[in-house]
C-alpha cells in the first residue's frame, strides 16, 4: 500500500469594503452554558448532538477522535493512522504512527493571555470539532480553531481558523482599532518509529517527505510506502487593525498514490475556492443522519449517549460513497487508536462482526457490506490459517490486519478462539436475511466464506459414538477466564448456526452441499443441564465459578438458539451474579437484551445504566472498563449499547422471511422514535410509545419487496404505503413481504 499525503493552507480574509469570493460559513456557535471543570453540561444544552466544556479531559486518551472510515486522529495528537496500513510482523503488527500537521493548539499572544476564555465543543451533527477562544486584546475578539475528518472527501483531514473583532470593537475611533494575534503550537515531529522518512523535493510549495513502514505483516510481502506533503504552518496568525474578521484553511490530503494524492489536494483547493469544503463535508454528515437516527424520550442522559454511539460507529466506517474494497475493517479502538501496545494494536476482532456490524446493517447495507469485503479480502489469509492448524476450509484469525493471517501477540487466542468463525458466518447471514442481496454471494465471493467456514467445522468436530454427539475440544469460549476447554457452548451453538445457514444458503445456490454439513448441524453436542435447567459454558464448568464477560447469555440474542422462558431466566440469573463486575463494556447490555425478552424492561434499563461508568466525559469516549482503564473509544462497548435499544427495545429479530419485533419500554421511557430502518429495499422510521407503535414507510427504492406488518396475538395484516403511518397496538409481530405480492421476493 502507497500512502501519500499533502498539506495546505489558504487564507481568506474579510476586511471592510472588500468584496471576496465567499467563504465557507463560520462554525456552528458554541454554546454560551459550560461548566466549571472538564465535566459536560450533559442535562442543559438544547441539542444533544453538542458537547460542550470549558475544559478539556485530563486524560488525553479521551480527547475525541476523528475519522471517515479511511483516517482516525485524535485532536491535537501528534500521530494519526489510516486504514490498513500496518507495521510489524505476526503477532508484532499494529497501526502504523503517521505524523498528523495539523497537532496545532491555538493560544493566545502574551498579552491578555490570562484573561482569555476557552470553550471546546464536539458537534456530533457535523462531525467538527471546536475551540472557542475570546480574547480581551484589540479592544475584544473571538478565535475559533475547527477540525474534522472530511466525510464525503476521505482523504482529507481539515483545519479551520477563524478571528472575529466583537461587536463593540469592531467599529472603534479612527486610530484605535488593535492587532489580534493567536499562537499555533504545534507538536507535528515528522519522525515516527514505525516509517523512516525521508525528505523529497517540494511539490507546489509545500514540503514533501516520504517513508516506508520497516516491517511487513507478512515476511516478504510489500512495504507500505507514506508521502506527506503540506504547506509550512505559521507560529501566529494575526487580524489586522481595518480587518472585522479573517480566516485560514488547512486541508491534509491522503491518498494510495501520487496520482491521487494530487487529485485530492487539487479537489481541496477547489473546494476552497469556492467556499464548500466545510458544507461539503456537513452535508454528507447530513445525509447520513437522514439514513439512522436512535433518540428517546424520558432519558437526556440516555438519549445522548445513543447519540454519540452512534457518531463513533459511524465514523469508523466509509463514506456511503465510498467504493468497494478499500475499507479496512473496524479494530475495537478505531482508526485513531492503535499503534504499538495500544489498543489492541489496531487488530480486527469479532468485535466488528458481533458487536458493532449489527446496529450498522441494520440501516446501511452498502456499510454492512464493506464489512463483509473485508472479510472476503482475507480469504486467502483464512485458508492459511486452517491448514497451520490441521484443518480444512476457512479459520478467520482473532486478530485480523490486512492479509487474513493471525496476527494476535498470544498463540493460545488465534488457536482456540474459532468462535470467530461461527461470529463471521453469523454478519453473512443477517445481510442476506436483510437484504436478499445474492451477489454478495456470487459476485462478491460470499459463499467462499460460508463454505469454508462449514468446511472448518466439519473437519474441526470430534465424533464420539458414546453419546452419539459430534464435540468441538481445546477451544477458548468469548469467555476469555477459560481456555483448552471443550464444548464451549456459545461456540457450539455458532457452529451449529453456521453449518445450518451453509446448508440452507446451498439451496439458493443449487451447491452440492456435502451431506456432513447438515449432519455435524444436527448432531453437534449443545451443553445443558437438565437438572437445573440452565447452561453451562461448557463441559466441566461448575456453577458459580466467575466468567469475564457476556458468553453463555448470547445463546438467545444474538446467535437465536430457541429457549423456553424458564431456561433463558436461569441463564440469566446464574451468570448475572458471577460476571466480572470490571469486565469490558459491551457485557450488560447483551444481558439487558435478554431481560428484556422477558418482559422486565426496568430491570434491563438499570443494566443497561452500568454502562454510563465507562462513557467518559466530556466528549462521550468510551473506556473498555469503568475504571478509565482498557481500549479507548472502545466501539466494541458502543456496539453493545446500541444493539440493547435497537433489539431490546424494539425486539427486532433478523430471520430468513421476517423483521420480528416485539416492543417493549421501561416506565423511565416515554418514546422511542428510530428513523432509516432497512429491510428489503425500504426504509422505514418507528416510533415505539407507552401502548402504540407507529410505522412510516419511506420512498422505497426501484428494487424492493412490497411490506406488511402482521401482528402475532390477533392475525391483524397492515400494508406498508409510502408516507403514511400505520399505527397498531404495542404487541408483537413481524414485518414481511405482502403474501399477495407478485414481486419477486426470494431471492432479491
Amino acid at each position: 500500500m502507497r500512502v501519500f499525503v499533502c498539506l495546505l493552507a489558504v487564507q481568506i480574509s474579510v476586511s471592510c469594503g472588500h468584496r471576496l469570493p465567499p467563504p465557507p460559513p463560520p462554525p456552528p456557535p458554541i454554546m454560551e452554558e459550560t461548566t466549571t471543570n472538564h465535566q459536560a453540561t450533559t442535562e442543559v444544552e438544547e441539542d444533544p448532538y453538542v458537547f460542550t466544556s470549558d475544559a478539556l479531559p485530563p486524560d488525553p486518551r479521551f480527547l475525541p477522535p476523528l475519522a471517515n472510515g479511511r483516517l482516525g486522529w485524535r485532536v491535537y495528537h501528534p500521530i494519526m493512522h489510516m486504514g490498513g496500513l500496518y507495521n510489524g510482523q505476526g503477532g508484532d503488527c499494529h497501526r502504523a504512527d503517521v505524523p498528523c500537521p495539523l497537532a496545532v493548539t491555538m493560544e493566545a499572544a502574551e498579552e491578555g493571555a490570562e484573561e482569555a476564555k476557552h470553550a471546546y465543543s464536539l458537534d456530533m451533527r457535523t462531525g467538527i470539532f471546536t475551540h472557542t477562544l475570546r480574547l480581551a486584546a484589540g479592544g475584544g475578539a473571538t478565535a475559533t480553531q475547527s477540525f474534522y475528518a472530511h466525510r464525503h472527501y476521505s482523504h482529507l483531514l481539515v483545519m479551520e481558523l477563524l478571528l472575529v473583532r466583537h461587536a463593540d470593537a469592531a467599529s472603534p475611533p479612527e486610530g484605535a482599532a488593535a492587532p489580534v494575534t493567536v499562537n499555533l503550537v504545534s507538536s507535528f515531529n515528522p519522525h515516527t518509529r514505525d516509517i523512516r522518512f525521508h525528505k523529497a523535493a517540494d511539490y507546489r510549495g509545500g514540503r514533501h517527505i516520504h517513508g516506508q513502514i520497516n516491517t511487513p505483516e507478512v515476511a516478504g510481502g510489500p512495504l507500505g510506502s507514506v508521502h506527506l506533503i503540506w504547506t509550512p504552518l505559521p507560529d501566529s496568525v494575526t487580524l489586522l487593525p481595518d480587518q472585522s474578521q479573517s480566516r485560514w484553511g488547512f486541508v491534509l490530503a491522503v491518498g494510495d498514490g501520487p496520482e491521487a494524492t494530487q487529485a485530492s489536494y487539487d479537489q481541496a483547493l477547489e473546494l476552497m475556492a469556492a467556499g464548500s469544503l466545510r458544507p461539503s463535508h456537513q452535508n454528507a454528515w447530513s445525509e447520513v443522519w437522514v439514513e439512522s437516527q436512535v433518540e428517546v424520550t424520558g432519558s437526556p442522559t440516555l438519549n445522548r449517549a445513543l447519540i454519540g454511539c452512534m457518531f463513533y460507529l459511524l465514523s469508523a466506517f466509509p463514506s456511503l460513497h465510498e467504493s468497494a474494497g478499500s475499507f479496512g475493517g473496524v479494530s475495537p479502538g478505531g482508526l485513531s487508536n492503535g499503534g504499538d501496545g495500544q489498543d489492541y494494536w489496531g487488530h480486527v476482532f469479532w468485535d466488528q462482526d458481533i458487536w458493532m456490524y449489527p446496529g450498522v446493517a441494520l440501516f446501511y447495507p452498502r456499510l454492512a457490506q464493506a464489512v463483509l469485503d473485508y472479510r472476503v479480502s482475507t480469504i486467502d489469509g483464512a485458508r492459511d490459517n486452517a491448514q497451520k492448524q490441521g484443518h480444512k476450509g476457512l479459520k478467520f484469525p482473532w486478530e485480523s490486519a490486512v492479509s487474513g493471517r493471525e496476527v494476535c501477540p498470544e498463540d493460545i487466542y488465534g488457536e482456540q478462539e474459532v468462535h470467530i468463525n461461527g461470529d463471521v458466518a453469523l454478519a453473512f447471514q443477517h445481510y442476506l436475511y436483510l437484504t436478499r442481496d445474492m451477489t454478495m454471494f456470487t459476485d462478491r465471493r460470499g459463499s467462499e466464506v460460508i463454505w469454508g467456514v462449514a468446511d472448518f467445522w466439519v473437519s474441526k468436530a470430534t465424533w464420539n459414538p458414546d453419546d452419539q454427539h459430534y464435540h468441538i475440544l481445546g477451544v477458548m469460549p468469548p469467555d476469555e477466564y477459560y481456555y483448552n476447554v471443550n464444548d464451549s457452548v456459545y461456540t457450539n451453538a455458532a457452529a451449529k448456526l453456521s453449518l445450518q445457514f451453509a446448508v440452507e444458503l446451498a439451496e439458493l445456490l443449487q451447491f452440492p452441499a456435502p451431506k456432513e454439513w447438515q449432519e455435524v448441524a444436527d448432531k453437534i453436542k449443545i451443553p445443558f443441564d437438565e437438572a437445573n435447567k440452565f447452561h453451562p459454558e461448557f463441559d466441566g464448568y461448575v456453577r458459580g465459578h466467575p466468567v469475564k464477560q457476556a458468553d453463555t447469555v448470547m445463546l438467545a440474542y444474538p446467535l437465536g438458539l430457541p429457549l423456553t422462558s424458564e431456561i433463558r431466566r436461569n441463564d440469566l440469573e446464574i451468570y448475572e451474579a458471577v460476571t466480572d463486575p470490571n469486565g469490558p463494556a459491551m457485557t450488560w447490555s447483551m444481558f439487558a437484551v435478554g431481560w428484556m425478552e422477558l418482559g422486565d424492561a426496568d430491570k434491563a434499563l438499570l443494566l443497561l445504566q452500568k454502562c454510563f461508568q465507562n462513557i467518559q466525559q466530556p466528549f462521550q469516549v468510551w473506556s473498555e472498563s469503568a475504571d478509565g482503564t482498557g481500549a479507548v473509544n472502545f466501539l466494541t462497548g458502543m456496539g453493545g449499547f446500541l444493539q440493547a435499544v435497537l433489539f431490546g427495545f424494539t425486539g427486532f429479530r433478523v430471520q430468513k422471511h421476517c423483521l420480528a419485533f416485539s416492543p417493549i419500554l421501561p416506565k423511565d421511557l416515554s418514546e422511542l422514535c428510530i428513523r432509516g430502518v432497512s429491510y428489503l429495499g425500504n426504509k422505514m422510521d418507528w416510533l415505539l410509545r407507552r401502548d402504540e407503535v407507529c410505522v412510516i414507510l419511506r420512498e422505497p427504492s426501484a428494487k424492493h419487496c412490497p411490506l406488511e406488518v402482521v401482528l402475532e396475538a390477533t392475525g391483524t395484516r397492515i400494508p406498508l404505503i409510502a408516507g403514511e403511518p400505520a399505527t397498531f397496538p404495542r404487541e408483537a409481530g413481524k414485518v414481511c413481504p405482502l403474501v399477495d405480492s407478485t414481486f419477486p421476493c426470494w431471492p432479491l
